[in-house]
């Protein structure tokens, strides 16, 4: 169970606000599905989603995250050794089943959407009352992206998430991206010193925390928790720029530096800009990186 503790504050001192797990897996499932693009970072395509007749099962919810990657949820309400399983059989179906998954897109996000959906990084995310530490040990062990997500209900109107492991899938496409990556020392050479600067950049962003997922787009590479909290954009002439979580309203904007562009059009997900041209920028820029992955 997780040691964190919640207390509301009083003239006279404190209060717990003792955690609690909902009365029924539904409480929980219908909370997040109303709420997943906020919870979660994933826009929900279907609940109670139907695999037919050969699997016999139904997927809790079926969506897609804000790369594009094909997301598989299940909820359980208190520790359940299988939940874990039950997960990968039904993203396992998803995989076999991508032209059914399309067209499920296409219906809920149109035609332009469904024809970017990023088969090469399916994730599972899979919410529960705890999890223990041979799921941990059990997810490091599978070749596909897995969120272990803890919830618990404090008093009649707060809820609480928290990531209790998270693990980056081992496709080829992420083979392939870890490799662009460790070659980012020759790219410094040869690309000048913007491609040196977005290499110092993605090892900054990579270095927040553990758990931090690359999903690499033609337009940017995402950096991930539960969430995006960060997306690069391949370095231009003069600069490199980062789109953060990090809400603009709460920086002190530089012109220069930050931008506010929410609600502007742009590869990447979030609202705040950061301009970097020198390696004075990238560290001057470090506290609105790690604002952005709190907030992930």
């Amino acid at each position: 169970m997780s040691g964190l503790k919640l207390f509301h504050t009083t003239n006279g001192g404190v209060t717990e606000v003792v955690p609690r797990l909902a009365d029924a897996e539904a409480d929980v499932q219908s909370l997040v599905e109303a709420n997943m693009e906020a919870l979660l970072g994933v826009r929900i395509l279907a609940t109670e989603y139907n695999t037919g007749p050969v699997h016999g099962g139904r997927i809790d919810s079926l969506g897609i995250d804000e790369n594009g990657a094909p997301v598989v949820v299940e909820f359980k309400r208190g520790t359940d050794a299988g939940v874990i399983h039950q997960g990968l059989f039904y993203l396992s179906w998803l995989m076999d089943h991508r032209s059914e998954y399309q067209h499920l897109v296409r219906d809920r996000l149109g035609v332009t959407a469904a024809a970017q959906v990023l088969w090469s990084a399916p994730r599972l995310i899979c919410v529960a009352g705890d999890f223990t530490r041979y799921d941990v040990h059990a997810v490091r062990e599978h070749r596909r992206s897995i969120d272990l997500v803890r919830y618990r209900y404090f008093g009649s109107d707060h809820f609480g998430l928290e990531t209790v492991a998270s693990v980056t899938g081992h496709s080829a496409e992420a083979k392939r991206v870890r490799r662009r990556v460790a070659g980012a020392s020759s790219v410094r050479h040869q690309g000048g010193a913007m491609a040196e600067l977005a290499a110092a950049v993605d090892e900054v962003l990579v270095g927040l925390g553990d758990g931090v997922a690359r999903v690499q787009r033609k337009q940017y590479r995402a950096y991930q928790r539960l969430r995006n909290f960060a997306c690069l954009i391949p370095p231009q002439q003069t600069k490199v720029l980062v789109y953060l979580k990090a809400d603009p309203t709460e920086v002190d904007l530089a012109p220069g530096f930050t931008r506010d562009v929410t609600g502007l059009g742009h590869h990447g997900t979030g609202d705040l800009e950061v301009q970097l041209r020198t390696e004075r920028d990238l560290q001057r820029a470090q506290d609105l990186f790690r604002l952005s992955y709190a907030a992930a």
